[in-house]
């Protein structure tokens, strides 16, 4: 069993490489959230990595790696973010964690899975987050400011079951692996009014493993 104190310097380097400045309390809650998974996962399986450091590294390091664009993009300003597919909430719960002024609501059909992000809230003191237990086309919530996924969906997908749940001048943000090819030319190609404005390549700190980001807009 690795102890997690271990883990704190390579998750305090890593965000420090991303160019993220984050409190003791940041990284306090980080880690207990990272216990957390430890813990659930042995009943829930909410994650098919068990070692404590691969966690570190694929998970809440790879979730931090959103957070410059995020930053970049809420520019300070209070949002209400969907993270859609979220299951042991990643990365809406590292958002919560690090970006206080961004309520984020992390949707699961699996009801377990939603379960233990209302219990990381209440554990942690994270008011901010919130587990919803809904297919998102079902879900009946306020709109958002900012839909975000990572692994959910193809883009298609992803968009045309959140879209009704995008504010007006709202965005998607969503965590790919590879350069999505084939995933881009079929949403261009079946979503002739959305925008895709930017792709972004992410630098996840000690993974050797390809990341992206894509901005999608409906078109104005």
């Amino acid at each position: 069993m690795t102890d997690l104190a271990s883990l704190r310097p390579p998750l305090q380097a890593a965000a420090q490489t991303l160019g993220l400045t984050l409190s003791d309390q940041q990284l306090d809650q980080l880690l207990a959230y990272l216990d957390l998974i430890q813990k659930w996962n042995k009943v829930y399986n909410l994650t098919a990595v068990r070692d404590p450091q691969a966690m570190l590294t694929q998970h809440l390091v790879d979730s931090l790696s959103l957070l410059p664009a995020l930053r970049r993009h809420a520019q300070g300003q209070p949002l209400r973010m969907m993270d859609v597919g979220s299951g042991g909430g990643l990365p809406g719960v590292v958002v919560a964690i690090c970006e206080p002024a961004i309520d984020v609501t992390c949707v699961d059909a699996v009801a377990k899975k939603a379960t233990f992000i209302k219990q990381v809230a209440a554990e942690l003191g994270l008011p901010n987050l919130h587990g919803e237990h809904s297919r998102v086309e079902a879900l009946k919530v306020p709109a958002f400011d900012l839909i975000t996924s990572r692994a959910f969906a193809s883009l298609l997908d992803f968009t045309t079951l959140t879209r009704a749940h995008l504010k007006p001048g709202a965005i998607w943000l969503a965590m790919k692996g590879q350069y999505p090819t084939e995933e881009l030319a079929a949403l261009q190609e079946s979503a002739k009014d959305l925008d895709v404005f930017h792709v972004e390549q992410l630098q996840v700190p000690g993974l050797d493993a390809q990341r992206c980001l894509i901005w999608i807009k409906p078109q104005a």
